[in-house]
C-alpha cells in the first residue's frame, strides 16, 4: 500500500522547519536569560567583609567543583570604582581544591574593595558573584560592577542558537536514518529522504563548529572577534566541554561514512535479485544497524559528557540515563520529521512502514518517560523545587507538550488504522491501474500503441512511450490516494505532531541552559515561598519572618536586626524562636544578599552562635545602596532546612 502527495518539497520543509526552530530557541533563549549553574563560591581569602590591616598582596577564590575562567573573569575594585588588581589570574587548585587568584597592586589605600568574579561552571553554564573586604577600616564605596557577564550579550545569544541547532541536526540525523532503517528501508533510494538526513549531518557538524569557535568568548571576554583567537581555541580544547566538542566532530566523520554507505551500496541492494545477494543485504542492514547505533551513542555521549549529568549526584548513571533520552528523542522526533517527509514528497509509503514507526514511537515514549522521570528527580528534587525554580517550572511545561504531543500521536494511530482497513482496496485499484497502462485502457492510449508499433525499431521513442503511459498510471493512483480522507487525516496529524515537537524541542534546549531545581533550591535556598519587599528604613533594619523547615521543631519565627542599616559596615543579630515564642537554639543559620540590579551577590554571611536562640555578625559589608534581596537559611535538623526571602531597601 502507498501513499503520496506532491505539495512542497522536502528541502523547502526541511529549511521551514530549521527556520521555526532557530526562531523559537531564540526567543526561549531570551525569555530565560542568562542561567547559573552548579558551581559556587565556597571561599575567598580575604573573606567576604573582613578587615585586614594591611592591604593584601592577592585575592584567592574558591569553588565547589571545576570552572572555566577567562582573563577578565576576576576584577577587584576600589572605592573610586578603579582597578585595584594587575589583571593577572592565577590557577591555584591542587589536591582537589579548585581556587584562582589574582594579584593587587602594591600600596592600595584604606577602604572598601569589591572583588567582582564571573566563569563558565563544569557543565558549561555561567555563574558569577561579588563580595566585599576592607582594608584599615570601611569605607562608602561607588564601586559598579561591570556589566559584561560570562556568556552573556551577543556570544551568548549565539551560543545558544547554535546549541540548539545542534540538537536539531542531531535529531534529523539520528531519527531520520533510525527511520529508514527500521522503518522504510526501500526510503534508502528516496531522494527527499536523502537530503534530509545530509542535511541532519551538515546541522550538527556546522552548530558544533561554531560552538566550538564561540567557546573561549563565551567563557571569557564575551567579544565576537575572539572566536578566531587560537590562543584562545588551544586553551578550549583543554577542557572538558572542547574535547566534548572535538570528540562529536571526529564521530561525525564516521557518521559521514555511515551516510554514504547507507545511500550507496545499502540503496542499490533495494530489490535482491537472489538468495545471496538477499544475504548479503540482510548482513549489510545488520551491520549498519550496530554501527549506526554506536556513533549515534557516542555522539549523544558527547552532550552527557560536558552538560548537566556530567555534574550533581549519581553522575556514573546518569551519563548513560541522558544517552538513552537524546536517543529516544531523536528516533521519536527525527523519525516523525522523516515520516512527515515521506507522506508529502515520496512517491510512494507502504502502510507498513508506517506501522513500524507507531511501534518505534511507542518504544520510545516509553524510554522518555521512564529515563525523563529519573533525570526530573536527580534534577528537581523536591515538589517545592518543582513549583518554585525556573527548572521545575519549565519542566512542568516540558510535561505539558510531551502529553499534548502523546495525544495527537493518539490520532494519528486511529488514521493509521483505517488505512489498514483500505489496504485490499488501494490494492486492487493499483492492480487495475497497472492492468490499464499495460493495455493502453487510458484515454489515447490506443493511439499511444498504434504510434508505439510504427516505430519498433526507435528505442527512444518506446522509451519514451513507455514513461508517459506509467506516469498517466502513476497520477490516477495519486488522485485517489489523495482523496483518501485516512490519508489527509494522517498528514494533518502527523504536520501537527511536527510543530508541537519544535516548541517542546526549544523548552528543552532552554533546560540544558538553566540551572536544576534541586542546586538551586540548595544555593539560593528557594523553597516555593514569595519574597516580599520591605519598606525603606532610615534607622537600622528590623524584620520579623515565619519559617517552616518541614521537620520536627521546625517551626517558628526568625528576627533580624542591621544595624545602621545602611551602605558600610552593619552589626547584624538574628533571633530564632519557637512556636512558644520562646529561644529555639537551631544547629544553623545563614544569610546572604543579593543585589540583582547590579548582579552584585550573593554576598554569604556565617554569624555566630552567641546564645540559645541568638545569632550575630559584626561588620557585616553593604558595598552600595539599593533594593537587596535577603534570604535566611535555618537549619533545624541535619536534613531540614529552609530559606526565607525578603526584599529590602538599605540606604
Amino acid at each position: 500500500m502507498t501513499a503520496t502527495a506532491p505539495r512542497f518539497g522536502s528541502a523547502p520543509l526541511v529549511r521551514l522547519l530549521l527556520v521555526a526552530t532557530v526562531l523559537l530557541g531564540t526567543v526561549f533563549t531570551v525569555l530565560s536569560g542568562t542561567a547559573s549553574a552548579h558551581a559556587a563560591l565556597t571561599g575567598s581569602t580575604p573573606e567576604d567583609g573582613a578587615v585586614v590591616a594591611t592591604a593584601p598582596q592577592d585575592i584567592s577564590l574558591t569553588f565547589s567543583e571545576q570552572i572555566a575562567m577567562g582573563d577578565n573573569s576576576i576584577r577587584v575594585l576600589d572605592p573610586d570604582n578603579k582597578r585595584a588588581d594587575t589583571g593577572k589570574i592565577r590557577d591555584l587548585s591542587s589536591g582537589g581544591t579548585v581556587a584562582y587568584g589574582i594579584d593587587l597592586h602594591a600600596g592600595l589605600p584604606d577602604g572598601t574593595y569589591t572583588v567582582a568574579w564571573q566563569a563558565v561552571s563544569a557543565d558549561s553554564h555561567p555563574i558569577s558573584g561579588a563580595f566585599t573586604f576592607s582594608i584599615g577600616a570601611p569605607s562608602k564605596t561607588t564601586a559598579a560592577v561591570p556589566s559584561e557577564e560570562a556568556g552573556g550579550g551577543l556570544v551568548g545569544t549565539l551560543y545558544d542558537i547554535a546549541r540548539y541547532i545542534s540538537y536539531a541536526g542531531f535529531i534529523l540525523l539520528v531519527g531520520g536514518a533510525a527511520f529508514i532503517l527500521g522503518c522504510w528501508p526501500r526510503g534508502a533510494s528516496v531522494r527527499p529522504l536523502q537530503r534530509l538526513v545530509v542535511q541532519g549531518w551538515l546541522t550538527l557538524t556546522a552548530a558544533t563548529l561554531v560552538l566550538l569557535l564561540l567557546r573561549s568568548p563565551y567563557t571569557g571576554s564575551g567579544k565576537l572577534g575572539d572566536a578566531f583567537d587560537l590562543g584562545g581555541l588551544q586553551d578550549v580544547l583543554a577542557t572538558k566541554t572542547g574535547a566534548a566538542l572535538v570528540s562529536r566532530l571526529l564521530l561525525l566523520g564516521a557518521a559521514a561514512l555511515f551516510v554514504a554507505v547507507l545511500f550507496g551500496a545499502y540503496a542499490k541492494r533495494e530489490t535482491p535479485q537472489d538468495e545471496e545477494e538477499n544475504k548479503e543485504r540482510k548482513d549489510l542492514t545488520f551491520g549498519l544497524a550496530v554501527g549506526g547505533a554506536v556513533v549515534a551513542a557516542g555522539i549523544a555521549g558527547t552532550w552527557a559528557l560536558a552538560e548537566h549529568a556530567s555534574t550533581g549526584i549519581q553522575t556514573g548513571l546518569a551519563m548513560p540515563v541522558d544517552v538513552l533520552h537524546l536517543l529516544a528523542v531523536a528516533s521519536w522526533l527525527g523519525g516523525l520529521t522523516a515520516l512527515l517527509v515521506a507522506l508529502y514528497r515520496a512517491p510512494s509509503l507502504e502502510n507498513a512502514a508506517v506501522r513500524r514507526f507507531s511501534r518505534v514511537a511507542f518504544v520510545s515514549v516509553v524510554v522518555l518517560a521512564a529515563t525523563g522521570l529519573y533525570q526530573s528527580w536527580r534534577q528537581v528534587g523536591s515538589w517545592s523545587a518543582l513549583w518554585g525554580t525556573s527548572y521545575g517550572q519549565l519542566l512542568l511545561v516540558k510535561v505539558g507538550l510531551v502529553a499534548v504531543l502523546v495525544g495527537i500521536a493518539w490520532f494519528s494511530r486511529r488514521w493509521t488504522g483505517r488505512l489498514e482497513q483500505r489496504a485490499e482496496a488501494d490494492a486492487g485499484v493499483g492492480a487495475e491501474a497497472e492492468a490499464e497502462a499495460a493495455t493502453g485502457s487510458e484515454t489515447g492510449g490506443g493511439m499511444e500503441t498504434a504510434a508505439a508499433a510504427t516505430v519498433v525499431g526507435d528505442s527512444e521513442r518506446a522509451t519514451q512511450l513507455a514513461r508517459q503511459k506509467q506516469a498517466l498510471a502513476t497520477a490516477r493512483q495519486k488522485r485517489i490516494r489523495d482523496s483518501d480522507p485516512g490519508r489527509i487525516g494522517l498528514r494533518r496529524s502527523v504536520l501537527a505532531e511536527a510543530g508541537v515537537a519544535v516548541v517542546l524541542l526549544a523548552v528543552t534546549t532552554v533546560l540544558t541552559s538553566t540551572e536544576p531545581g534541586r542546586t538551586a533550591e540548595q544555593e539560593a535556598g528557594a523553597t516555593g515561598g514569595t519574597a516580599a519587599t520591605a519598606p525603606a528604613t532610615e534607622g537600622p533594619l528590623a524584620l520579623t519572618l515565619p519559617f517552616d523547615t518541614g521537620g520536627e521543631n521546625g517551626k517558628g519565627t526568625v528576627r533580624l536586626t542591621l544595624d545602621p542599616g545602611r551602605s558600610g559596615a552593619n552589626a547584624m543579630h538574628i533571633y530564632v524562636d519557637g512556636p512558644d515564642g520562646q529561644p529555639l537554639d537551631v544547629p544553623e543559620v545563614k544569610a546572604a544578599f543579593t543585589l540583582t540590579a547590579q548582579k552584585i551577590g550573593p554576598l554569604p554571611i556565617v554569624p555566630e552562635h552567641f546564645a540559645p536562640g541568638h545569632w550575630s555578625a559584626d561588620a557585616v559589608q553593604i558595598p552600595m545602596p539599593g533594593e537587596w534581596q535577603l534570604q535566611l537559611t535555618i537549619r533545624t535538623s541535619d536534613i531540614d532546612q529552609t530559606t526565607v526571602d525578603k526584599n529590602v531597601k538599605i540606604g
